[in-house]
């Protein structure tokens, strides 16, 4: 053999070796970042339970979630939940998470799971809220001195609220009886002449609002906002009557909003866990889809898309967030 050959041959097994060894190490690090992202998105087979409350505006930031979270790869259902219910379901994991929970409404069971760290709460959903009793306009004529509280102890006022099924007190017509409510206690609290009667449902407290304002009818009534309906009708809020007590249970105040995932949910699926700390809901732009919603006749999930086809650059860093 003469020397250039086996120079070249040597060089050439060297070079092969160097390659081999880079393409293992390249394979390696492919196949630990697969496994990371893997790791990231954790049981992405298992679908992630979205609670679905009662109120539009919770199916609006529910399908937005569930939504961009198909989009980073997991497979979600909507589960219709109660809004006292859904906490044992978080607390035994058959519900993954609920992206709007009111925390002045939440009953005695939430603490007592929180406390257990059955549930975990991962933040402030961002949502600006209103929350207490309202009127219409109309009725500031009828017991003058609205929105002062004390306007309603008048006795033409109890009297122009009073129905057959309340009388002598004036009606008050409260949540539905399933939502919980505070109305009742605030009302004892302070001696007031009202009974407070349950709705039977958000449809129909919208109902009652729109029958009063066209008919002019008297009505005093528990709400909240963001709501279409606040868009649509001329109301005051009442400025409420002091609390007896410093507690949810003797206080309405604008509520602040969270979103609460059961305990394993972010060992379970650690990127959606992620997406759902940094996920915010506007209430402005919530309100806009409610009224497409309950008051256009639109269907929820295609609402809910064209808002995300329009809005990337709100979402994206959530779901960077979640990409780590």
């Amino acid at each position: 053999m003469t020397e250039g050959p086996s120079t070249n041959r040597g060089t050439d097994i060297m070079i092969r070796n160097v390659l081999q060894t880079a393409g293992i190490g390249l394979a390696l690090m492919l196949a630990g970042g697969s496994a990371a992202y893997s790791a990231d998105l954790g049981a992405k087979d298992e679908p992630i339970k979205l609670a679905m409350l009662e109120w539009t505006g919770a199916h609006v930031s529910t399908h937005i979630a569930g939504q961009l979270l198909d989009k980073l790869g997991y497979k979600v259902e909507y589960v219709t939940a109660g809004n006292f219910p859904q906490f044992s379901g978080l607390a035994d994991g058959s519900l993954s998470a609920s992206v709007e929970i009111w925390l002045n409404n939440v009953g005695d069971i939430y603490p007592k799971v929180l406390a257990a760290k059955q549930i975990e709460d991962i933040g402030k959903l961002d949502l600006k809220t209103q929350e207490g009793w309202i009127y219409p306009k109309f009725m500031e004529k009828v017991c003058p001195g609205l929105p002062d509280w004390n306007a309603l102890n008048k006795p033409e006022c109890v009297q122009a609220l009073a129905t057959p099924e309340t009388a002598p007190n004036g009606r008050f017509l409260d949540y539905p009886a399933d939502w919980g409510s505070r109305a009742a206690t605030i009302l004892a609290d302070n001696n007031m002449p009202y009974t407070a009667v349950p709705s039977g449902s958000e449809g129909a407290l919208v109902a009652e609002l729109e029958a009063a304002e066209a008919a002019k009818t008297p009505l005093i009534m528990m709400f909240w906002g963001p709501h279409y309906a606040l868009a649509e009708n001329d109301v005051g809020w009442v400025t409420m009557p002091p609390c007896k007590e410093q507690t949810n249970e003797h206080c309405i105040t604008p509520p602040d909003v969270d979103k609460i995932v059961w305990s394993g949910f972010g060992a379970k699926w650690p990127a959606a866990y992620a997406f759902l700390k940094a996920f915010k809901m506007d209430a402005a732009e919530q309100q806009k889809m409610m009224l497409a919603v309950d008051k256009q006749g639109k269907d929820l999930d295609a609402v809910v898309k064209e808002w995300i086809d329009k809005n990337e650059t709100v979402w994206k860093p959530w779901l960077d967030a979640a990409k780590g």
